[in-house]
């Protein structure tokens, strides 16, 4: 189990807003400096050229215009736990973004963020970037709850917001995220106007600057087997709207079952899988059913993620993540709610 380095250590006052006050007396974050990033040179040399011999864990977050496939990606957020920085994709093109590639799909930085699939999704169709070696702190947050015996409801996700709200993880407000969400609504290019303003600098740092904080509690917490199923679910999150032809063969392999099977309460750890399911035109609504009702219940007959693209998209695709048995069980209640039914 990982503990606390000295950076979160300190009794440092941290307030989102300069008026707020923590929930709590957890220990406090120390404020960092703030980098915007319009060229490869400004980030750390150990980021750029990942190595084994220098590993590290860094928050990431990225803002953008409608993120997934067809967004813009704006910003990368990248927090180290001496400095915040604020890669402009704006200001310094694909080539910067590139330049950080090595680092995403490198299996020697950690990349700590909450509900990666998004930003995993328009990073490898605007870029040809791969996300890799994520840990994302929703899936942790739910891994943790179900060790401690607490069953989490069907998409009762926890939002970010939520989760620093959580004593146990960081115990703050974070009132500025629904100002920002309603600038979004108001102006949805928010994110592209330059020079960056104070508050647009403030939400972004703030959207990554308790990462680390919050990693290091929830890795005090998980048992080797929510672990390992926090590396799988994690990598199967990241490609899970990257869709492609050769059903992900070009992408690092999963984490393998370990070899002890890391038995907990008598249960090994099984195998689990991404699969992609197509929806025939016009049989979206079947699948869904009248207010949801179709797919809840299959959720609620599975022990799976089931997912739909929305209003981003894919709009014809369903996707279901967890145990190959329950994976399967899944995909044929879904076909079958394709059907065509003649009476």
């Amino acid at each position: 189990m990982a503990s606390l380095p000295p950076p979160y250590q300190t009794h440092l006052p941290l307030s989102p807003d300069p008026g707020e006050k923590p929930l709590n007396y957890e220990p406090q974050l120390p404020l960092v400096p703030i980098h915007v990033v319009t060229h490869a040179s400004q980030l750390p040399a150990e980021f750029l050229e990942p190595s084994a011999e220098r590993q590290l864990v860094i928050g990431f977050d990225c803002e953008g215009v409608d993120l997934c496939r067809h967004g813009t990606l704006c910003i990368m957020q990248l927090a180290f736990p001496d400095a915040v920085y604020l890669v402009d994709a704006i200001q310094g093109g694909p080539m910067l973004i590139q330049a950080c590639k090595p680092a995403l799909e490198s299996s020697y930085i950690t990349k700590v963020i909450h509900d990666c699939k998004r930003d995993s999704e328009a990073l490898y169709f605007q870029f040809g970037i791969k996300l890799n070696n994520v840990v994302d702190t929703q899936i942790a947050y739910s891994l943790i709850e179900e060790q401690e015996g607490r069953k989490r409801l069907l998409d009762d996700y926890i939002s970010f917001v939520g989760l620093l709200a959580d004593p146990r993880y960081c115990g703050i407000s974070y009132l500025e995220k629904e100002e920002v969400r309603f600038l979004l609504r108001q102006d949805p290019n928010f994110w592209t106007y330059r020079p960056l303003s104070e508050q647009m600098v403030r939400a972004a740092a703030d959207d990554v600057r308790f990462l680390l904080y919050i990693y290091y509690k929830m890795m005090e917490k998980l048992n080797q087997q929510s672990l390992w199923y926090l590396a799988v679910r994690g990598a199967l999150y990241c490609r899970c709207f990257c869709i492609n032809d050769n059903n992900f063969a070009d992408w690092p392999p999963l984490p393998p079952i370990p070899a002890d099977n890391l038995i907990v309460d008598g249960n090994a750890p099984e195998e689990e899988i991404l699969s992609v399911l197509d929806v025939p035109p016009g049989k979206m609504g079947r699948v869904i059913g009248r207010r949801g009702a179709s797919i809840l219940s299959i959720k609620e007959s599975c022990n799976a993620e089931i997912l739909i693209g929305g209003d981003k998209g894919p709009p014809d695709k369903v996707f279901i993540i967890g145990p190959v048995k329950q994976v399967r069980k899944a995909e044929a209640m879904l076909r079958g709610k394709m059907m065509d039914v003649y009476y």
